[in-house]
């Protein structure tokens, strides 16, 4: 069973992205740039942001898609420096990520490098989008960020600026729950808990836990 901390709040946490040179930390792929943010009650306090030199050149694709060229990271600091820096302002944070699989992945692969490892826990913003905002097209980050007219200055596929629309919008779905379900701020662990549930499932399940939360309140829970 994963370690809880003791903050289990939904909306104080660290929203974070990687750039990377590839999809796999095990097909040698690393981390190019980090990004994060830190929640604290739904407003960003914090920012974290630094390109990291992976100690070989990317290809021109990847230069293509995210704009980070090699000319670029050859003045950046080693991945190590950064991530052990990174390290540091995560603390024992939880942690939220568009497709967090992905950015696991890395941040693990790069943790393990500098003999760090992950104190919080992750909950991935894509699946509980796909439960709250059914209507939209797809769930893609710039599709929600259009679809949810959260502000944005049109960069996409930077650590730093993918993370702020990311949390935007994951304020967005807490706003959406608390609304459509008149609860308080959920919890971390539930949010992890409906990410993983069927899609048909979550309106139902959320509704009883409002309905339970209002039987506590009304008994001075």
């Amino acid at each position: 069973m994963p370690r809880r901390l003791q903050n289990d709040r939904a909306d104080t946490l660290v929203v974070l992205d990687f750039e990377t040179t590839g999809l796999s930390p095990a097909q040698g792929d690393r981390a190019i740039e980090v990004g994060a943010v830190v929640l604290e009650h739904g407003q960003i306090k914090a920012r974290f942001q630094s390109l990291m030199n992976p100690g070989f050149p990317v290809d021109r694709f990847i230069e293509s898609y995210t704009g980070i060229t090699n000319e670029m990271l050859q003045l950046a600091p080693p991945c190590a420096e950064v991530i052990d820096e990174f390290g540091e302002f995560l603390g024992d944070h939880n942690l939220v990520a568009h497709n967090a699989s992905f950015d696991r992945r890395f941040l693990d692969s790069e943790f393990a490098r500098v003999n760090r490892n992950v104190r919080g826990d992750f909950a991935c913003s894509m699946l509980v989008a796909r439960r709250v905002f059914e209507d939209a097209p797809d769930h893609k980050l710039g599709t929600l960020v259009v679809h949810e007219d959260i502000p944005n200055d049109g960069t996409f596929h930077r650590a730093l600026a993918d993370c702020e629309m990311t949390a935007r919008l994951w304020v967005k779905i807490l706003e959406r729950i608390m609304e459509t379900y008149s609860m308080s701020t959920p919890s971390f662990t539930l949010m992890q808990k409906i990410a993983r549930m069927p899609r048909a499932s979550v309106p139902a399940y959320l509704a009883g836990r409002a309905s339970d939360e209002g039987v506590l309140t009304a008994h001075g829970g």
